[in-house]
């Protein structure tokens, strides 16, 4: 059990940050979005290129931003569902995995530099991932590669091994270049003495969109939280973007859901299952999310309030990997709105909640969520 870091209704409609691997190197994708639409659209939605028409934004405020830059567009609120969840529009990246296409996001990043340069969120927390071997490997080419070369990463959905964590390595060549599409292929360059490989100790966040046997699922109803997926349509590869349902939580965040560590979840949230990312608690590159159970109704992912997050996206002590907590209203208990953890836990220590690792049917059984947080804004919830 993790220790515990102790130190209404919305208008209709409601898990972070990336950026592009390019196949001659690190290349930006994009500015750090502003307030407003670059076309001039409504203030909370924001716009970096062309993209392919998205959900139309409503009422926003006009201080929610972007902080990766790769969010094409995002808006906090939607009249076009039901559900209490915005949009926001991410960038894809191609990949290659043993030979076959993947296509991932980026949202965070472990090396300050290099966050600031790929405008992702930085988070020094996930760089112990690489030194204690709990991250998989990105092999990121630089400008001699062989043209059309994607980023080589080690795993994927599907497999045993994955996890959204990868440590960057930086290719060189040698040799004439050509083309490699899977980790082996580049083993096999390095023994050949016609690459060289770098491990940068780095490690990002980039959960996967579409892989080799399937693709994060959609969902046509968007009514609820979950539903029967995290994607609003289909990704679009030849355009390479993909949107996804942008859920609200306290402090001041806008995040997506990506994968989780336990695979029975991931079965039943519609997402991806990353087992080797239960390792990162260990390693303390997890942050908390405390998930409201009862009291109030709202958009939360139990149709309570919003999750409360252990601190503020890009705090040097914030995480997107999160341990999952329940806390449910005990009958009788005052429910009102809890807008951060020490709120959280003074309702737990004064009888009013209690506390589950997990959920509460997991029997005590921890698992670990990806939650990237692409946009910030003013928190909006309320009785």
């Amino acid at each position: 059990m993790p220790a515990p870091h102790d130190d209404v209704r919305l208008d209709r409609r409601r898990f972070l940050r990336g950026v592009t691997f390019s196949t001659v190197g690190l290349a930006v994708g994009g500015t750090v979005l502003a307030a407003c639409r670059a076309d001039g659209g409504p203030s909370g939605s924001a716009t970096v290129g062309p993209t392919t028409p998205t959900p139309s934004a409503t009422s926003t405020t006009p201080e929610a931003r972007a902080v990766v830059g790769d969010v094409l567009d995002f808006a906090l609120t939607s009249d076009e569902w039901e559900g209490e969840f915005g949009f926001v529009t991410l960038r894809l990246h191609a990949a290659a995995v043993d030979g076959e296409d993947v296509y991932f996001i980026r949202t965070d990043a472990s090396d300050q530099d290099y966050a600031e340069r790929e405008q992702v969120v930085f988070v020094p927390r996930l760089r112990v991932l690489a030194e204690e071997g709990m991250a998989a490997a990105a092999f990121v080419f630089d400008q001699d590669a062989a043209v059309d070369q994607p980023v080589v990463l080690s795993t994927e959905p599907g497999r045993d091994d994955y996890t959204p964590a990868f440590e960057v390595n930086r290719v060189t060549w040698n040799g004439e270049p050509r083309l490699l599409r899977s980790a082996a292929e580049v083993k096999e360059a390095v023994d050949a003495g016609d690459v060289a490989v770098e491990a940068t100790g780095i490690v990002i966040n980039a959960p996967a969109v579409v892989w080799s046997s399937g693709r994060l699922p959609s969902d046509d109803e968007l009514v609820e939280y979950l539903g029967p997926g995290q994607l609003i349509g289909e990704p679009d590869l030849a355009g390479l973007q993909a949107t996804f349902k942008l859920h609200e939580c306290y402090p001041g965040s806008r995040y997506i859901v990506t994968d989780t560590s336990a695979p029975p979840m991931a079965d039943g949230m519609h997402i991806a299952a990353a087992p080797r990312l239960q390792e990162a608690t260990a390693a303390g590159a997890t942050g908390r999310v405390n998930v409201v159970m009862g009291g109030l109704t709202g958009p939360g992912p139990m149709g309570a309030q919003p999750s409360v997050f252990d601190s503020r996206a890009g705090d040097p002590v914030w995480s997107p990997y999160w341990d999952h907590l329940t806390y449910a209203w005990q009958d009788g208990a005052d429910a009102r709105v809890l807008e951060n953890q020490a709120a959280v836990h003074a309702a737990r220590d004064a009888g009013d909640l209690e506390e589950f690792v997990g959920t509460p049917d997991t029997g005590g059984q921890g698992f670990v969520v990806n939650c990237p947080v692409p946009v910030v804004a003013p928190n909006t919830f309320g009785p």
